[in-house]
């Protein structure tokens, strides 16, 4: 049986990098990509972790930085606040795949970032930020709760909506292999990322 070649970035830890990046910025680009719905951490008012999926909207390889939106009434939004430690995790099945990465979350609510954010969100990404009540708030059923039409979500939505910024500070490549897998790590120094093979 013969075994497909192995990627370019296989032994090369700056193509790894390189990779790392493209494949995220693919997730932002593409639904389909398995690195559109990461797994973000962040802690709780407790200091328990408390995951969920998050929506990649971005990923800036010159910034290091990830963005994703979300709903400033929600817990994840009271969380990034007060505590802007996070994680975000993502696993591509078809790439064999894992892209970890650690560094500290902003919620932007009222400036150019989370004006730029809405102007760039389709009608019926909008709908959710003006739904009533809250997101997690204790409901009587299933259904008590309301969603504006897209021509009032413009409006009503806007006031709930933020951008979340990960300045990330720690990244983490695996690549799945039977030759071999590949891992490596990078560390954010200043405006320098230092790398280092991992064992896997």
């Amino acid at each position: 049986m013969t075994r497909a070649p192995l990627p370019a970035f296989y032994g090369d830890r700056d193509a790894s990098f390189a990779e790392l990046w493209r494949l995220l910025a693919e997730g932002a680009a593409l639904g389909r990509s398995g690195f559109h719905l990461p797994a973000l951490a962040t802690l709780g008012a407790d200091g328990t972790p408390r995951l969920r999926t998050v929506v990649l909207r971005e990923a800036d390889p010159a910034a290091g930085t990830l963005r994703f939106h979300c709903d400033r009434r929600s817990d994840k939004a009271a969380e990034i606040a007060a505590n802007p430690a996070c994680a975000l995790m993502a696993y591509d099945a078809a790439a064999k795949v894992q892209i970890r990465v650690e560094g500290r979350a902003a919620l932007h609510t009222d400036d150019a970032v989370a004006e730029a954010a809405w102007a760039g969100s389709r009608a019926m990404s909008r709908v959710c930020y003006g739904s009533e009540p809250a997101p997690g708030t204790t409901l009587p059923a299933g259904d008590a709760y309301t969603l504006p039409d897209e021509a009032a979500a413009a409006i009503t939505g806007r006031p709930h909506f933020a951008a979340v910024l990960v300045r990330a500070e720690r990244l983490e490549f695996l690549y799945l292999d039977r030759r071999g897998h590949r891992r490596a790590a990078w560390h954010r120094r200043e405006a320098d990322w230092h790398g280092d093979w991992l064992a896997p």
